[in-house]
């Protein structure tokens, strides 16, 4: 096998490609590219094929390392659709509000470190939102100069849990009518109804137990009747 020797400024641009300032860690990065705003690799930076999934208005631990150490602070920012929304500092010291920023200013720690930031997603429901850490050194001015700042992009999902298994499921209305131990059961129910008040209690708050007592009645006294109609009907297609 014939040994191929790179230039040394070749090896040398390779190994300054392969280190990172700074890893997000969770959620997920979209990929390793971190020099070009807003996420890494610039405008046409692809989404990744499996975004972490959270619901609307959950508080989530954010993680990332400090790979290569440098003063500065940190910044996490979120946008509802994509990465549109994003938008540099415009100095060192620019910590001023923001579209989309969630926590700024968040302090760097000696050397190179781990850090965890706690931060409440938006109660919106999104399919293309992207989470944003980004790393703003102070030590290489002037400030502007395409090396002052490092990203990094989670992509996410937010929906809410579907309310159909919240929902109780109702007893199958066959089952009800062909079935004598039920109605039973049932006529048994609407005969024990009866008020939550003592007789001898005059505190005068017995109005509404004594309302929910006769509407439970009512609702059963219904359901008596259903199933006296299904029954017959059986009865009925039986003959």
């Amino acid at each position: 096998m014939r040994n191929v020797l790179l230039p040394l400024g070749v090896v040398l641009s390779f190994a300054s490609d392969s280190q990172a300032h700074i890893s997000l860690k969770s959620p997920p990065a979209r990929s390793s590219a971190q020099k070009q705003g807003p996420c890494g690799a610039g405008a046409s930076d692809p989404r990744s094929a499996s975004p972490t999934k959270f619901s609307p208005g959950e508080t989530i631990t954010v993680s990332w390392k400090e790979t290569i150490g440098h003063p500065g602070h940190f910044r996490i920012a979120f946008d509802p659709n994509g990465d549109g929304l994003f938008q540099d500092p415009s100095s060192f010291t620019d910590v001023s509000p923001r579209p989309g920023v969630l926590k700024d200013n968040i302090a760097d720690k000696t050397g190179t470190q781990t850090y965890t930031e706690q931060v409440t997603l938006p109660d919106v429901e999104c399919t293309k939102c992207t989470l944003q850490v980004v790393q703003i050194m102070t030590d290489k001015a002037p400030y502007g100069d395409g090396d002052d700042l490092y990203y990094q992009c989670a992509d996410l999902i937010l929906a809410r849990a579907s309310s159909s298994a919240d929902a109780g499921t109702l007893p199958d209305a066959g089952a009800i009518g062909g079935n004598g131990d039920a109605g039973a059961a049932l006529a048994s129910d609407a005969g024990t109804v009866t008020s939550s008040r003592d007789e001898g209690d005059d505190t005068g708050c017995s109005a509404l137990p004594q309302r929910t007592s006769w509407l439970s009645a009512g609702g059963l006294a219904l359901a008596l009747v259903a199933i006296r109609v299904m029954r017959r009907r059986a009865l009925m297609a039986k003959a």
